[in-house]
């Protein structure tokens, strides 16, 4: 059969240039139909070998994203998962074992299996530019690289640069690649084709690892730094949570990038991580981040100016955010003195963010102090980000909409007030959304998109398109008290404060939620996120004989001790970081990890019945983007379903029997 995907021209000196465009996709991707083709193009090259190959992309700015993922799901078992990579990495071995010089041009995005590919080739020449596109992420889906890539990188760079690639599964630029010895040449859009030409002529010897890496790689020398790779990682992940990073350095400590075991333990280590429930759930979190990437029609407005009225925390950081990420922002607020703050920490962000002095500058010129409002008339999106009061929130928004020019959207950052309420002096009350951001606005990826009932759909999708824009993702959102993401951590930190209030330590309860994988214990989120916060979402959602707003709590806040902003709230802090106290042995109830998880899970199948999120699998998803659950337990009702939901139907009873009716199972368990 004639391949769809690959083309195949032969030049007057005999080399074989070799294009991969897969049919009717943006992008190409190592599917199982796509590594057939090839095979079946290498069989008679492997036979009668050219004078040269060199593998190329059709696509603009894209060599290969990586394996097909939804494969992933497919696989049945172990041995399964065992056999088709093997059948991957002897595919591999065919590029490297060819008779002749080959060259993979990388032109854009090369990353996982498309970098395995690249990395069987005798040579890599990649295209120049500041993006970060060369990476082996397949840590990040709870597996490692497993087309040969734990041999050739160690191979290729050496342990000392390949093992950070792999372990953190972040891209790195083609500069940083060139340097650690990934990529053999820079090239540019007019020079690829004389330059791939004139590596093959010229037939240097073999890339290898510098000197150094070779002796590390020795018996002698593994142990020592199977031992410092085992220190960064551990700061970082569990074995029992994330076992992908163990098993690379296992693997490379038993078998030293060896070419001839190294392929095997590679492929029986990878085939055991698809199988686990790990992976699995990290897999269905990378398609959960891409529907909530995929909400949202096509719109025709193109938000390009953003006025935020209120320059605090989280309205001067989103600010920030918005003119990193290329709009034009003006930042209004009653003083200039209100907003210097902002502009001082946006500052900060930008250093960090843009290392180009010039892009630096350009972006700081995108955003602009604004006493007077006067960006308003000229805004696509007006953010309104002032404090929690119903009155002063509609005061503005009458003198906005008078300024405002058509078509203009007006958004709310509002976390507890119903937009209804908001909204009844709107003369377009169904032009009205939110966009409620989270604290800190630079880490956390999720913005939850508010609708009410009759919301019209153009300004959802203008407030979808904003989001991912600025590269955040949106989840849907109807408007209810707290919405999704405040309503599920409340009972959760709730009762960390009622453990404490009981006696328990205070690290010992953020220590259960950790262990169980949470990033950052309760505890240390409540104070993280201000206690003046946690007590206004309290009475929010707290207030009545179910769940009361904790003494200790409103004492704390009354006092001023406010958490990190203040230096002291449950934990002192300094220099950014809770100090805490050494781990105690005392009062440490053996349901603590229930108490606290099956409270979030249980408020989170309340969400789903009350349908403020209609999908069970956006609700996940908005709950891990938002919360930090631990994404290896794939969400709330995800763990839920694996645990079982009639055994957490009489967990919650046996808890609500032990403690009180806030952890009754919600009505809704019957739906799921």
């Amino acid at each position: 059969m004639t391949p769809q995907h690959w083309k195949t021209e032969t030049d007057d000196k005999g080399v074989v240039w070799l294009c991969l465009d897969t049919v009717d996709a943006k992008v190409n991707v190592l599917s199982s139909g796509i590594l057939y083709e090839l095979d079946q193009v290498l069989e008679p090259l492997t036979k009668s070998p050219p004078a040269g190959l060199v593998i190329w992309s059709g696509k603009d700015r894209s060599f290969v994203m990586g394996a097909d993922i939804k494969e992933f799901t497919k696989i049945e078992s172990v041995e399964h998962a065992q056999e088709v990579v093997r059948l991957g990495q002897q595919l591999m071995d065919k590029v490297e074992d060819l008779r002749c010089p080959t060259a993979a041009v990388i032109n854009g995005f090369c990353l996982g299996g498309g970098l395995e590919l690249a990395m069987a080739c005798d040579y890599r020449i990649a295209f120049a530019g500041d993006k970060k596109i060369l990476g082996l992420p397949e840590v990040k889906l709870g597996l490692h690289p497993g087309f040969g890539g734990t041999v050739r990188a160690v191979q290729i760079c050496g342990v000392r640069a390949a093992m950070p690639l792999m372990l953190t599964g972040n891209p790195i630029a083609p500069g940083k690649a060139k340097s650690i010895g990934l990529v053999d040449k820079i090239t540019t859009d007019e020079k690829w084709r004389e330059d791939a030409a004139a590596m093959l002529n010229a037939a240097p010897p073999k890339q290898r690892a510098p000197l150094l890496d070779r002796v590390l790689n020795l018996g002698i020398a593994r142990p020592m730094v199977r031992n410092m790779l085992l220190k960064q990682v551990q700061g970082k992940a569990r074995r029992e949570h994330y076992p992908a990073p163990y098993a690379m350095i296992d693997i490379w400590t038993s078998d030293a990038a060896s070419v001839t075991t190294g392929y095997a333990a590679e492929a029986k280590s990878f085939a055991n991580l698809m199988c686990s429930s790990t992976s699995r759930n990290l897999v269905r979190v990378f398609f959960l981040q891409n529907r909530l990437k995929g909400q949202g029609n096509e719109t025709g407005v193109k938000v390009k100016h953003v006025h935020v009225v209120g320059a605090g925390v989280m309205g001067g950081d989103i600010a920030a955010w918005c003119a990193l990420r290329g709009h034009t922002v003006t930042l209004q607020d009653r003083e200039q003195k209100y907003i210097d703050p902002a502009m001082e920490r946006a500052a900060k962000l930008f250093s960090k963010r843009v290392r180009d002095e010039e892009k630096r500058a350009a972006t700081v010129e995108r955003l602009r102090s604004d006493v007077e409002g006067e960006g308003v008339a000229n805004a696509d999106l007006v953010i309104e980000a002032i404090y929690e009061n119903l009155e002063a929130k509609q005061a503005l928004y009458e003198a906005l909409q008078a300024r405002m020019k058509p078509g203009a959207l007006l958004a709310t950052n509002t976390s507890s007030i119903r937009l209804e309420e908001l909204r009844t002096v709107l003369r377009e009350p169904q032009r009205f959304i939110g966009l409620h951001f989270f604290n800190p606005v630079a880490m956390l990826p999720l913005v939850e998109v508010i609708r009410c009932a009759d919301t019209d759909q153009d300004a959802l999708d203008i407030g979808f398109a904003f989001t991912k824009g600025i590269g955040k993702l949106p989840l849907e959102c109807a408007s209810a008290p707290g919405f999704v993401v405040n309503r599920i951590l409340a009972p959760y930190m709730g009762e960390a404060m009622n453990l404490a209030e009981e006696g328990v330590p205070l690290v010992e309860i953020d220590k259960a939620a950790e262990a169980f994988g949470m990033p950052m214990g309760p505890v240390e989120l409540a104070d993280s996120v201000g206690l003046d916060v946690a007590l206004h979402v309290a009475k929010v959602l707290g207030a009545g004989s179910i769940r009361p707003v904790p003494k200790a709590l409103q004492k704390m806040v009354d006092s001023g001790s406010l958490g990190r902003k203040s230096g002291q709230g449950y934990y002192r802090w300094e220099d950014g970081k809770a100090i805490k106290p050494a781990s105690e042995s005392g009062n440490v109830p053996a349901d603590i990890e229930d108490r606290l998880i099956l409270a979030m899970v249980n408020e989170a199948v309340a969400c789903l019945h009350d349908e403020v999120v209609t999908d069970p699998d956006l609700l996940d998803a908005g709950v891990i983007f938002g919360t930090g659950f631990a994404p290896f337990r794939g969400g709330p009702l995800n763990y839920a379903r694996e645990r079982g939901t009639t055994t957490v139907v009489m967990r919650l009873n046996e808890l609500a029997k032990a403690h009180g009716e806030r952890f009754e199972p919600h009505n809704g368990w019957s739906d799921l």
